[in-house]
């Protein structure tokens, strides 16, 4: 027998016997990565491990401490659901299980209208983990469509399914296979249960175990209201009890986290029915959060040479046709309103209005970089069922800076932008970054080439001044400029995208901007977008979030909560508070009509920085007891003057 050639990633060459699998691969390598071993990488082809492997193709095995991995393992723990479901309700039938983020779903209809209910999912678990110790193979087989339509029969998804793979439509989304021969895919395991899929899976069920089931939902077929409403279990699935135990903490800390309870629990925002959907009002201690916020952004844009600028709530129809929103945009813009014998539209987009800014005068190379900010309203129509709370609104600020630049000095803005941006989301405790870097995309792109390779250069340039690990999208960036979109790590360890960066060769061209070089003729400026924190209501939500509505002392409403003792000290404690206000921080007095502790309770419920408690001690020492947030105890007799300085220190370094 012939013996085949396979290289590994790491360059290095095996030989193995003709009809080798990946699993004989593995072993090969070592009794380790056999065992750990749960599909491979042919020639960038994901196979199942029990796939013989072809003469001088590059092999690599995936395991569990993969992305890769983790997806095939919930791949597979959801067609373990199915089987579940389909063995404790005889006449149910299933759609399409795929894996998601951090899990995986499968969709199903019972028989005669009956729906799952919390014990139901104990009972599908517990079916779940007798398939898993059965230890039942994984093994995919392959038939023609009139094959898989018989062997389908009574399950109308996966026959409409077939359908669409059998004139080619079917798509992996839809758990489907076929070629240009038409082979339509399926596994098998264990007890007869066979699903429709592409695969791979891991290797047997006994692979699996790590995963729970966490709630039911409904979904239209397709997602289509005219189609049937199916049933959609939710799972999460891991690779070890220790990572699921962490990612079902994780899912509690962000329950208490979430930033629609804690705006209510803390007095700061509410969405009132009558305003409609995705829209807010700000009551006053969640506006003075955004007023800081806000006071701190504009204190740093004036610092760093920008110029700012202010543009109304709606436009002309005009604009939206130049810029190009009312072509590539318009689904996600209010109707228009016709007044004046003009078409008017609420504005999605700040930029239209500096591109008129910036073309108001003529203008010289000695004028750029022009520098624009705004802190802009806009309005967007997003679907109902994507608005979450700040964090998907229909009418939110955002955060806009537009720069205006000759091709030279692209790279040193791009590099002073980065700095900039990520020495301000410093400031509001964050510093763990990642960033994407996307791109010029095939085919449709706009500008010239020495252009994108120059922009592109400059960001890539700019992310290695930084020290800022990215991953790259390739042909990811949009169709007239390449970007970097930047994510923030949270208290509980999950990535927000909040800054971008973005070339655009486009605006400049529609509107026909343009400047005097040094050569006396006129140049087409560089256009680059900016939000750095993407919207200051979704900023707001993500640092409620981040801090559990735990702002440090800078950014709390209520940096000082003063409670005497009894009513004779009354005097004492609204002596502190006039201090303090001179200095400019915020407190509050609560006066002796509760008891002590209750009221203490009430400021530690409230997220208060620091709580003082004044008696009779502290009125002839001219002392304080705090009682600081997150001490283990409280500190007694501390003189007011040291108090003061030390949240003086506190407020100034944004600790």
């Amino acid at each position: 027998m012939a013996d085949i050639t396979l290289s590994l990633p790491d360059g290095s060459q095996r030989t193995l016997p003709d009809g080798a699998t990946g699993a004989d691969l593995a072993l090969d390598i070592g009794p380790g990565l056999a065992k750990a071993a749960l599909v491979t990488t042919v020639d960038g082809t994901e196979r199942d491990l029990a796939v013989p492997l072809p003469d001088g193709a590059t092999v690599s095995i995936v395991t569990a401490d993969s992305d890769a991995g983790l997806y095939t393992i919930r791949h597979s723990t959801a067609h373990v659901l199915a089987q579940a479901v389909l063995n404790l309700w005889p006449g149910a039938t299933y759609a399409i299980g795929p894996p998601i983020d951090h899990g995986f779903y499968y969709d199903f209809l019972l028989p005669e209208g009956a729906t799952f209910s919390p014990e139901d999912l104990e009972a599908i678990d517990s079916r779940m983990r007798e398939i898993i110790a059965l230890d039942q193979l994984f093994e995919r087989y392959e038939t023609d469509a009139a094959g898989a339509m018989e062997l389908f029969e009574g399950h109308p998804y996966k026959r409409e399914i077939i359908e669409k793979v059998s004139d080619g439509d079917g798509g992996a989304e839809l758990s489907g296979e076929a070629g240009d021969s038409g082979v339509v895919s399926y596994y098998r395991n264990g007890d007869g249960f066979v699903d429709l899929c592409m695969g791979p899976h891991v290797p047997s069920t006994g692979r699996l175990g790590h995963f729970a089931l966490q709630k039911v939902a409904g979904a239209y077929w397709r997602g289509d209201e005219s189609q049937p409403m199916l049933q959609r279990i939710y799972g999460t699935a891991w690779a070890s009890k220790k990572d699921l135990a962490g990612h079902l903490h994780r899912l509690v800390e962000a329950e208490k986290r979430d930033h629609r309870r804690l705006a209510v629990e803390l007095d700061l925002v509410s969405w009132p029915e009558s305003l409609g959907p995705g829209l807010a009002v700000w009551h006053p201690r969640g506006a003075l959060v955004r007023k800081l916020i806000e006071d701190y952004s504009r204190e740093r844009h004036e610092a760093g040479g920008y110029d700012f600028v202010f543009s109304p709530h709606i436009a002309k129809s005009i604009l939206w046709e130049t810029s190009g929103h009312l072509d590539f945009y318009a689904d996600g813009m209010y109707p228009p309103m016709e007044m004046d014998g003009a078409t008017y539209y609420p504005k999605p987009m700040n930029c239209p209005f500096h591109v008129t800014v910036f073309d108001s005068s003529q203008r010289s190379y000695r004028d750029l970089p022009l520098r624009y900010f705004e802190l802009g309203a806009v309005y967007r129509y997003e679907l109902s069922g994507a608005i979450h709370g700040l964090m998907r609104s229909r009418g939110f600020t955002q955060d806009d800076a537009h720069i205006f630049c000759t091709r030279e000095q692209v790279p040193a803005e791009l590099a002073s932008l980065l700095e900039f941006t990520l020495s301000v989301l410093r400031a509001f405790g964050f510093d763990d970054f990642q960033a994407k870097l996307s791109t010029r995309p095939e085919g449709k792109a706009v500008g010239e080439d020495d252009l994108w390779d120059m922009a592109t250069d400059g960001l890539r340039s700019a992310l290695g001044t930084a020290g800022l690990p990215y991953v790259v999208d390739e042909g990811g960036g949009a169709f007239y400029g390449p970007k970097i979109d930047v994510d923030v790590t949270d208290a509980i360890g999950r990535p927000w995208q909040l800054s971008t960066i973005q070339l655009d060769f486009n605006l400049p061209e529609r509107f026909g901007l343009e400047y005097v070089g040094s050569d006396g003729e006129r140049h087409r400026p560089v256009m680059i977008h900016r939000a750095l924190m993407g919207s200051i209501e979704r900023f707001f939500g993500v640092l409620l979030e981040h801090f559990a509505g735990a702002f440090p002392a800078w950014l709390a409403p209520e940096q000082v909560r003063i409670l005497p003792v009894a009513a004779e000290h009354h005097e004492y404690a609204e002596s502190i508070r006039s201090s303090l206000g001179d200095r400019g921080f915020r407190s509050t007095v609560v006066p002796a009509d509760e008891p002590l502790g209750k009221r203490v309770r009430a400021g530690k419920v409230s997220k208060v920085p620091h709580i003082l408690v004044v008696g009779d001690d502290d009125v002839e020492g001219t002392t304080v007891g705090e009682n600081a947030r997150g001490a283990d105890s409280p500190e007694r007799d501390l003189p007011l003057d040291a108090f003061v300085e030390r949240l003086a220190d506190e407020v100034a370094s944004r600790v």
